[in-house]
């Protein structure tokens, strides 16, 4: 049977229960399968995990698992929900464009399997309401607003016919649609930090040096000065939630260490000084395993080309620094301005299978991601737990045809192994056969 998503709550529809029957659980934590088993939900949460059916209604959804696994919904977080489809040109044009074109990516990648993404940049503040009131179909986002960065940092994008920069005056396009906004010493920090967390972060993102895709944005440089990034953490912390900070080199990981920054994107050309010194603070590290065929999108001899073959070694190296050291390590894509890139979210999460078991990489997509997500507190938008199939989570699931603890290869071609995915406990899609009412 298949149910096409409607616009209210699946779960209020179908007498608020939906029962998988005959399902080995991956839970998110451990790195075996349960043995079998049936997963009740009502409303938007696991009710309880048993080995013998629970009784049912006549309301009630029954989805014959026949022994498939159910696994928790996938987690991205370091996504840039509104910056997928779009060119860069695009990006600062028109809002209504740019909102519809993200909707309909918000949709697909809900369809790949994830249920919950963390934005880190980005005017993603209307289409995550949309999500949340149920008008648009897509992952649960956990918003940071417009990256905060410095004049000539990473996400300043702006072309030198905009300098010089008038401090308090006409913001340029870049910032008026919110994708980022410049500031250039800890008062003006704090305001944009504020302003942010006003308009509904859940977390600030700030890039603490260079970057790759910023024209005039060198990847040795550190931007922020560490009162500017305390300013930050500051403003963050006076609402209960955290900065998470771009940075590539030693330099910058250390300087927004010290300045209070809870989470470090990225961090790439990291040293064996810095890597250990993340893991005495606990520090978290939300890495992504960078496609090649992302570097290769750079022009050949463009400045954004020379850096991307700077960064990528890096990649490797930083995985095995974080293992080294047992850094927290979330995971996340980093894809933008590639559709054809955004396809292949799941294929991202699977080659972390150059470092890590199927069951490590997935634990990292599920439970790990879920608990970097928590750090922002009372600021969290969708209170409850996520990333695991246990009682009283929120029913984010996905049942998949076969095993992807075995091959995570599986989680590549979603349309066809992801069987049913649900969010919040509202079925979006179901290709068991024989799906029925009870």
């Amino acid at each position: 049977m298949s149910l096409a998503a409607p616009l209210r709550p699946a779960h209020a529809q179908q007498g608020g229960a939906v029962l998988f029957q005959n399902v080995r659980i991956f839970d998110g934590k451990s790195e075996t399968l349960s043995a079998s088993s049936n997963v009740l939900v009502r409303g938007n949460k696991i009710e309880k995990i048993a080995p013998a059916a629970a009784a049912t209604d006549a309301q009630t959804v029954v989805i014959d698992g026949g022994g498939r696994v159910l696994m928790p919904g996938l987690i991205d977080v370091h996504w840039h929900a509104m910056l997928i489809r779009v060119t860069p040109a695009q990006s600062f044009g028109d809002v209504g464009y740019v909102n519809l074109v993200a909707a309909a990516e918000a949709t697909d990648t809900l369809m790949r399997g994830f249920t919950t993404v963390r934005d880190v940049g980005g005017p993603v503040f209307g289409l995550k309401a949309a999500i949340d009131e149920g008008i648009v179909n897509g992952p649960r986002i956990y918003p940071s607003g417009a990256v905060i960065t410095v004049t000539s940092g990473h996400g300043d994008f702006r072309q030198l016919t905009d300098l010089p920069r008038t401090i308090g005056g006409m913001l340029t396009r870049m910032e008026q649609v919110g994708g980022a906004v410049v500031a250039d010493s800890p008062d003006e920090v704090r305001v944009r930090t504020r302003e942010q967390l006003m308009q509904g972060a859940s977390q600030i993102k700030l890039t603490a040096g260079g970057g790759v895709s910023s024209p005039f944005s060198p990847i040795d440089v550190s931007t922020f000065t560490e009162p500017e990034l305390r300013a930050a953490v500051e403003a963050a912390e006076n609402w209960g939630t955290y900065v998470a900070a771009h940075a590539f080199t030693p330099a910058a990981i250390q300087r927004s260490i010290v300045a209070g920054v809870k989470c470090i994107e990225h961090g790439m050309l990291m040293d064996d000084a810095t890597a250990k010194l993340m893991a005495e603070k606990g520090i978290w590290l939300s890495m992504q395993p960078l496609p090649e065929d992302l570097r290769l999108g750079f022009p050949v001899g463009s400045v954004q080309r020379a850096k991307a073959d700077e960064v990528w070694p890096g990649i490797a190296k930083t995985y095995e620094l974080a293992k080294k050291y047992k850094i927290k390590t979330a995971w996340g894509t980093d894809v933008l301005f590639s559709a054809a890139l955004a396809r292949q979210q799941g294929a991202i999460l699977a080659s972390l299978s150059r470092w890590y078991t199927p069951a490590e990489a997935l634990v990292m997509a599920t439970s790990t991601n879920a608990e970097l997500l928590t750090l922002s507190g009372k600021r969290n938008p969708y209170p409850g737990k996520l990333g695991v199939v246990e009682e009283g989570a929120l029913a984010d699931l996905l049942l998949v045809d076969g095993n992807p603890i075995e091959n995570i290869k599986l989680i590549e071609d979603p349309a066809k192994n992801f069987l049913v995915i649900m969010k919040d406990g509202k079925i979006h899609k179901n290709l068991v056969a024989g799906g029925k009412l009870n």
